[in-house]
């Protein structure tokens, strides 16, 4: 607990939890949506930090339904404890769900597979397409600053121009926090409400807030490999190259994306305390111990958010 002393009156407030103050922050933003966007929409795939989203929705506006719908961009290769858990949550929540498929942009000619058969670069297409067709111009998503080097340069409202794109120096001050929603025909904004949040945040919050996630995210028994210092699962769309041995070992994922670029990481934490205190300990953000697609590049995420990626 911590106590906020005002440096003009003086004043001491009443102890704040630290997660009641990024709660209370994140709840506010949402509701800043709402109130400056004709069109808003929440990304949400079923992932962690898509579900404490959708959480802190939910609560932004109880007992009245959530007053906007759910978009998610499916690449055809998300694992489906998670495709399961995302359909269960919507209809809990009883929200109206997008899906842009990624899968009917290859089989009509739109999107070619990549060689190194990660399917994760290609949702940018689809994401533009749906938010121009949907007429989206608030676009809520769950990216932390914590996660990766570019994710830290982008402020809590994102202004997209007309063709989706971010451009790292025209960003607008957020002083006070002050956010800026304003924006032109065309253009679209991406907000952040969890900004603030690190790993470990998330975690203290599922576990205060008793979220249930998918069951990848704690310690189970699966078939793996070693690729790059990763453990993959082997699926119909990893399997094990020459030299690659299947091994059984007790793993959970830190984050769900798509199957042929996320990997897994030894654990035996089995719920979400155990979780919050093994993330505690590590050295590692999520993104830099599991997911492949960000190791492309030095500048990888940062070449994908220029082009309209979350």
């Amino acid at each position: 607990m911590t106590t906020a002393t005002d440096s003009v009156t003086g004043v001491t407030s009443a102890p704040a939890d630290h997660l009641d103050a990024l709660e209370s922050e994140a709840i506010g933003i949402i509701r800043e949506v709402i109130a400056e966007c004709r069109r808003p929409v929440l990304l949400f795939s079923g992932g962690k930090d898509s579900v404490v989203i959708l959480h802190l929705a939910r609560k932004a506006f109880w007992p009245a339904p959530l007053p906007f719908p759910l978009l998610h961009v499916d690449t055809g290769h998300n694992f489906p404890e998670v495709l399961a858990y995302r359909d269960a949550t919507v209809a809990a929540a009883g929200a109206r769900l997008l899906v842009a498929r990624v899968q009917d942009y290859i089989d009509d000619g739109r999107l070619r597979e990549r060689p190194d058969g990660t399917r994760n670069p290609l949702q940018t297409r689809p994401l533009l397409d749906t938010i121009r067709a949907e007429g989206f111009d608030g676009v809520i998503g769950g990216a932390r600053r914590d996660e990766e080097r570019s994710r830290a340069k982008e402020r809590i409202v994102s202004l997209r121009d007309e063709f989706g794109q971010w451009d790292p120096r025209n960003q607008r001050p957020e002083l006070w926090r002050l956010l800026n929603l304003r924006h032109s025909p065309g253009e679209h904004l991406r907000v952040f409400p969890l900004s603030d949040w690190t790993e470990l945040d998330v975690w203290r919050y599922i576990e205060r807030e008793d979220i249930v996630l998918p069951s990848l995210y704690y310690a189970h028994r699966r078939e793996v490999f070693s690729r790059d210092g990763m453990w993959l699962a082997v699926t119909p769309v990893t399997q094990p190259q020459e030299g690659e041995t299947i091994t059984t070992r007790t793993v959970r994922y830190r984050t769900v994306g798509d199957m042929s670029c996320t990997g897994a990481v030894d654990s035996t934490a089995a719920n979400n305390h155990e979780i919050a205190v093994e993330v505690a300990a590590s050295t590692l953000t999520e993104r830099g111990a599991t997911r492949a697609d960000d190791r492309l590049s030095e500048s990888a995420m940062e070449d994908r958010k220029r082009e309209g990626y979350f």
